[in-house]
């Protein structure tokens, strides 16, 4: 069964500026550029026969298309001992309205969802269990502008696990309306 999530492509010029936030922290796992994306709904582990169900249930999205601008950064956890270190975007409302259609629609589909609140985020590095403080990286680049993010589409992606990390393929692709429904 593949492992799936719905997520935004992140333009080449905003992930070569985002891939410069790296610097040397204690068990850092920095993301690579093919690695840069924002999630929008993790499904998990999906029967390949209900793809096509699924493919349907999101065709012809009631979703305007809308634009994000990628700045600051911030973390999960403690900034002395953080989860992960991520990218922020403005503004969240489009990203969380996306994120709630989907719920909406794959829930008809039984999809079940975690509970914690979506918190749209691109992440740049995880954390396993030594970890070094992100305080220096949050004050130098809390109010970093990396780009703007065109968000006309969101696709599927496949995530596969190889000797350097995930590796993610695209699916399928669902663009979302020229003007607002």
């Amino acid at each position: 069964m593949p492992r799936l999530f719905f997520a935004l492509e992140i333009p080449a010029p905003v992930k070569n500026r985002l891939l410069q936030v790296r610097a040397p922290v204690a068990g850092a796992k920095w993301q690579s550029a093919g690695q840069l994306h924002l999630t929008l709904l993790f499904l998990g582990n999906v029967d390949v026969e209900t793809l096509p169900e699924l493919s349907l249930a999101l065709r012809e999205l009631p979703l305007a298309r809308f634009e994000l601008e990628v700045r600051g950064v911030g973390c999960f956890g403690q900034p002395q001992t953080p989860r992960n270190l991520w990218a922020g975007v403005s503004p969240e409302g489009p990203v969380t309205a996306v994120n709630a259609t989907l719920k909406e629609r794959l829930g008809r589909l039984g999809f079940h969802f975690e509970k914690r609140p979506f918190r749209p985020h691109i992440t740049l590095a995880r954390f396993r269990k030594q970890r070094g403080s992100v305080t220096g990286l949050l004050a130098e680049h809390s109010e970093d502008c990396f780009g703007r993010l065109p968000v006309d589409e969101i696709v599927l992606l496949e995530s596969t696990q190889g000797g350097a990390g995930s590796v993610y393929t695209v699916v399928e692709r669902f663009p979302l309306s020229k003007l607002a429904q």
